[in-house]
């Protein structure tokens, strides 16, 4: 460890975050959200308050000599008895783009949360810190993710040698919205979401608009990739709009072209790809709402169930056969006028054979190895030579 007299206090400024809409300052720190104040004062769903206050994506970056490095931050972290308990949220530390270390912050604030009633308990915690030393004796680049599934409040930033932030042009940026999964569920880190792989392996700075339960169609999240800084957009839709049994296929469709519209208000010609959703067995052809299975919940297991009937597609009810049909069906019709239009199903990340050997833990969320299959099979489709997404589209 240097001597501490060595140690230099770096500012946290604009200058070294990436993938954050913006940053609200709070009594202990600084407090980075993937939505904008306007588009927060928009929305009333605390789930989505929730996910759009964990840093998914967001990372510091800097360019240092620094062989060790402390964070101090404010964790908030969630807690609902009867389930499994969630695991901490880890830094991830990235040195010239290879990970280099890894860890927790003890403390932080928890909310407790009442599954059958939906109340909560908040209770403030101590500051944490995350160290990480034994860093190359050399000028490199370095990256800390921030947790991607707890809300995380940065205090302070010291190092052993001064930082210089890091140009911000230096490759595309891929700006993508999704749900639950591209916000990271069950993966083991920040890193290793399969957004945070697919965009390590394309050679791409990620903007991630993952919502667990928020890829809904909201109109906010549509201005806001609108006014976003893009070179290459996804939108992955699907699975969210199932199980929240949110609209009828008479909405649905309508919906899907006014977010689309509202992306081409500022983004008329960038790559945009749509996305389905990946197989899902519980909610291929039955509707939702989805619901937590407490009899798994009581056997100290945490999986999820589709409630709806079958029967109702034919009223229009949604499932994700229907809605792949349904944006196949859209995204053919609109690339006629837009040839930078273009269409995935979700099943070629992870399909029915997938399923058979990577199950899908809980029913719905893939686990950390599923996660970089999909991230190593988007990068290869999208970002791969002649993908939608490439520098050498067809």
């Amino acid at each position: 460890m240097p001597d501490r007299n060595d140690w230099i206090a770096v500012p946290i400024g604009p200058d070294l975050l990436r993938g954050a809409a913006e940053w609200e300052r709070t009594e202990r720190g600084l407090l980075p959200h993937r939505l904008p104040a306007w588009a927060r004062a928009q929305n009333t769903d605390p789930q989505l308050a929730m996910a759009e206050s964990q840093p998914s994506g967001v990372r510091l970056v800097f360019r240092t000599e620094a062989t060790s490095v402390e964070l101090d931050v404010l964790p908030t972290r969630r807690i609902y008895p009867g389930a499994p308990p969630r695991p901490d949220g880890v830094h991830d530390l990235l040195v010239d783009g290879h990970l280099a270390g890894q860890a927790v912050a003890t403390g932080g604030d928890t909310i407790t949360v009442d599954l059958a009633t939906g109340t909560a308990e908040h209770r403030p915690g101590p500051v944490g810190t995350v160290a990480f030393d034994g860093l190359p004796a050399r000028t490199k680049n370095v990256e800390i993710w921030l947790p991607h599934n707890e809300t995380t409040e940065l205090v302070a930033l010291r190092t052993n040698a001064p930082v210089q932030p890091t140009p911000d042009k230096e490759r595309p940026v891929w700006l993508h919205h999704g749900s639950s999964i591209s916000h990271g569920s069950n993966a083991t880190s920040p890193s290793t979401t399969w957004p945070a792989l697919a965009a390590s392996l394309g050679g791409v700075e990620l903007t991630n608009l993952g919502f667990g339960g928020g890829a809904l169609l909201d109109p906010f999240t549509a201005r806001v990739m609108r006014d976003s800084r893009a070179d290459l957009i996804s939108v992955k839709i699907g699975i969210n709009v199932v199980n929240a049994d949110l609209m009828r296929l008479r909405a649905f469709t309508p919906a899907v072209h006014g977010f689309l519209d509202t992306v081409r208000e500022g983004h008329p010609t960038t790559p945009l790809l749509v996305v389905s959703a990946i197989y899902c067995p519980i909610q291929e052809d039955t509707p939702g709402p989805l619901a937590f299975d407490f009899e798994s919940l009581g056997a100290g297991e945490l999986r999820f169930r589709a409630t709806g009937d079958p029967a109702e597609r034919a009223v229009g009810k949604l499932t994700l056969t229907v809605i792949r049909d349904e944006l196949a069906r859209v995204v053919a019709q609109r690339s006629v006028d837009d040839p930078n239009l273009y269409y995935l199903d979700g099943r070629e990340l992870y399909g029915e054979e997938d399923f058979a050997e990577l199950p899908l833990p809980d029913e719905v969320h893939p686990d950390a190895a599923t996660h970089r299959l999909i991230g190593e099979r988007f990068a290869g489709i999208a970002f791969g030579e002649g993908g939608p997404l490439s520098a050498k589209r067809p």
